[in-house]
């Protein structure tokens, strides 16, 4: 996430300048082509790539599949909504309202069930810390505008207390993990699998995770005019994606060993990461929404979405 409103503005202007240049075939023109957008955390896309899920299965309705790869979720949902891709891996909980809040125009197509303590915030294994409360004063390194961002706010309103009464600061995962291990942050909210490795790694304590306060859902989304015209396309990709998070949940142990090179990590971190997390993909459902709303709320109070965003205009797709 982007330290400020300015930088994340500036982000997707870059993003729209890049997706303008992506190939692609429209399906007007030449053979139909489902065009995908990923990151190197989206597992389950990753996984039907690799194995071709998706070209096997549309292949008798003569579609085809091309794939690109993104570094962060804004970017990859203003290609969504400029039309230059079909459809989004998951992103995190707090990119779709930053987006829709740009003006973009996405349909909510799918989620994963929550996995609270697949986030939290941590401190060091000998800090005197034990309790929200105690964080009165300290500086929290998280990134701005993050799920973790998210997270704190709930946690601190919990322990009667606000954002003021802390010193934020805003730090990519790299550069909150360099500070956290240094001790010049006393406690550090993020997701995993950074929450994995820094709990393994570096003896981190989690302080609270997200049960409760934060659900930590991940969320993938179509370009609409595509949801309203490729149901049976979405049907396929909705079952594949679906039968991949039950062979992760299966499989543990194999599917980070296949994961682990491709992100970085041991095969255990992954394997502890994907642990906690529910890779259940269903439809979106109310309370997902309305989680979102709270989210883009929470943020809209803070300043740090530009302004309101209503996410029950937003299309939701339903599976046919």
């Amino acid at each position: 996430m982007t330290p400020t409103h300015k930088p994340r503005r500036r982000l997707l202007l870059q993003a729209a300048a890049a997706a303008c240049a992506l190939p692609g075939v429209s399906w007007g023109q030449g053979q139909p082509v489902l065009r995908i957008g990923f990151q190197k955390s989206s597992t389950l896309m990753i996984l039907l790539k690799s194995r071709q899920t998706l070209e096997k299965a549309l292949a008798p309705k003569g579609v085809a599949v091309q794939w690109y790869e993104f570094t962060s979720g804004l970017p990859l949902l203003e290609a969504l909504n400029l039309g230059n891709l079909d459809l989004s891996a998951d992103v995190a909980d707090a990119v779709p309202p930053f987006a829709l809040a740009a003006g973009a125009e996405l349909t909510y197509y799918a989620s994963e069930t929550p996995s609270p303590q697949a986030q939290a915030i941590v401190v060091r294994g000998d800090s005197r810390i034990r309790e929200v409360a105690q964080l009165k004063g300290q500086r929290v390194a998280f990134a701005k505008g993050a799920g973790a961002h998210y997270l704190v706010l709930e946690a601190l309103a919990r322990a009667g207390l606000s954002i003021r009464d802390i010193e934020p600061v805003y730090l990519s995962p790299a550069d909150a993990r360099a500070a956290f291990e240094r001790g010049s942050v006393a406690a550090w909210a993020i997701w995993d699998p950074f929450l994995a490795a820094v709990q393994r790694q570096s003896n981190a304590r989690v302080l609270r995770d997200g049960e409760g306060l934060a659900s930590y859902r991940r969320f993938y989304l179509a370009a609409t005019p595509f949801a309203r015209a490729h149901a049976e396309v979405l049907n396929v990709a909705f079952d594949a994606l679906r039968e991949a998070g039950e062979w992760v949940k299966q499989n543990p142990a194999e599917a980070a060993r296949w994961h682990a090179p491709l992100i970085g990590l041991d095969a255990a971190t992954v394997e502890a990461a994907n642990a906690r997390r529910s890779y259940a993909v269903r439809t979106v459902d109310a309370a997902a929404l309305a989680e979102q709303q709270r989210i883009a709320d929470a943020f809209t109070a803070q300043q740090i979405l530009p302004r309101m965003v209503a996410i029950q205009a937003s299309p939701v797709w339903r599976k046919a």
